[in-house]
């Protein structure tokens, strides 16, 4: 079986093996999103339940819970996450999954983005019956960030009084999002960010080109700099930042109008990375994110005045904790814009 991890893991994946020897009954892996983390957790799933686990601690890939892991469908395995990032639909009994798996949905309401109670609940029958061959059983949710109130006090009891012979893996970008008493609960497993060379070595080989642009832009996340270069261009991202290098309140409104259907979430860390550039140049001289943006960035850098820099950077990271929702996403927009102008217009 080829190595299912990622270059930058291995260190990681080697640490994990020593945990192995005592394992906990749920372990939590964190670290910034775009770096491979889910298909870590993915593949330490498969090893648990391979029936001839190699010397590396990697799954065989040729037993028989090899075989039905690869096709979605082993019965001791569960996945939960939320609906918007099912790109194909649920293996049968997975969380998420319709009661009614042949009947499309009446409504066509857009996939949650959260994890939500019901599915915490379907798992109750999962873990009170036995395993299909007396080995483990294993739950791999992610992002544990998209829990919801319910779905979080839900997972939290589970976590308590954990079902013998059950393993819990969960993934994280953002360990300041969850309940303290799940972090508690949990095994914490940090998942590295590659460096620099690591990264931009690996986004060659897949053949993409102006990967060190791709890459800075997306705060070094190689997996996230490869789906942002696939997706197209940078459309969205050059208007934000075309505003950002000039702020004033027409173009604020305007821009707001014009990225009221983006991806909110990226709007902000878009905004908060070049904050970030203005300030390192202010400083420094130096840029990381945006070098495309050099002469934009070091005009604002030298105009825009410390103290109001600074509350820039605080509104804006303020501004990440309710981006995932928004009462509206246009005066979202239009509220972080005119907050950036206030502060950064000369």
């Amino acid at each position: 079986m080829n190595n299912p991890i990622y270059p930058w893991q291995s260190e990681a994946w080697q640490q994990l093996q020593v945990l192995r020897e005592r394992l906990p009954h749920a372990i939590l892996f964190y670290g910034e999103a775009g770096t491979g983390k889910a298909d870590f957790i993915e593949a330490f799933a498969q090893s648990l339940l391979c029936e001839n686990v190699q010397a590396d601690g990697f799954a065989c890939g040729a037993c028989a819970s090899c075989g039905w892991f690869s096709q979605h469908n082993h019965p001791d395995y569960r996945r939960v996450r939320p609906e918007a990032l099912e790109d194909e639909p649920p293996a049968e009994g997975e969380e998420g999954a319709d009661a009614d798996s042949g009947k499309k949905a009446k409504s066509a309401k857009a996939p949650s983005k959260e994890i939500k109670i019901e599915q915490i609940r379907q798992l109750a029958d999962f873990m009170n019956i036995s395993t299909h061959r007396q080995g483990l059983r294993v739950v791999v949710l992610y992002p544990a960030e998209a829990l919801n109130t319910p779905a979080s006090n839900a997972l939290l009891k589970t976590l308590e009084e954990p079902p013998p012979g059950t393993v819990f893996l969960l993934s994280s970008n953002s360990l300041d999002r969850l309940l303290p008493t799940i972090l508690s609960r949990c095994r914490k497993f940090a998942l590295p960010m590659p460096d620099h060379a690591a990264a931009l070595g690996w986004l060659k080989e897949q053949g993409l080109s102006d990967a060190d642009s791709w890459l800075r832009e997306q705060g070094g996340a190689p997996l996230a700099a490869l789906a942002q270069s696939e997706a197209g261009n940078r459309e969205e991202m050059d208007i934000l930042l075309q505003m950002l290098a000039r702020p004033n309140v027409e173009s604020a409104l305007r821009t707001a109008e014009k990225l009221s259907k983006a991806p909110l979430a990226a709007l902000v860390s878009w905004q908060q990375r070049w904050l970030y550039d203005v300030f390192s140049y202010k400083l420094s001289g130096s840029i990381r994110y945006y070098p495309r943006y050099k002469k934009e960035l070091a005009a604002l850098a030298e105009s825009v005045h410390t103290a109001k820099l600074l509350l820039a950077i605080k509104n804006t990271n303020e501004r990440r904790a309710t981006a995932d929702h928004p009462l509206s996403p246009k005066l979202f927009v239009e509220a972080m814009l005119l907050d950036y102008t206030g502060c950064c217009a000369p």
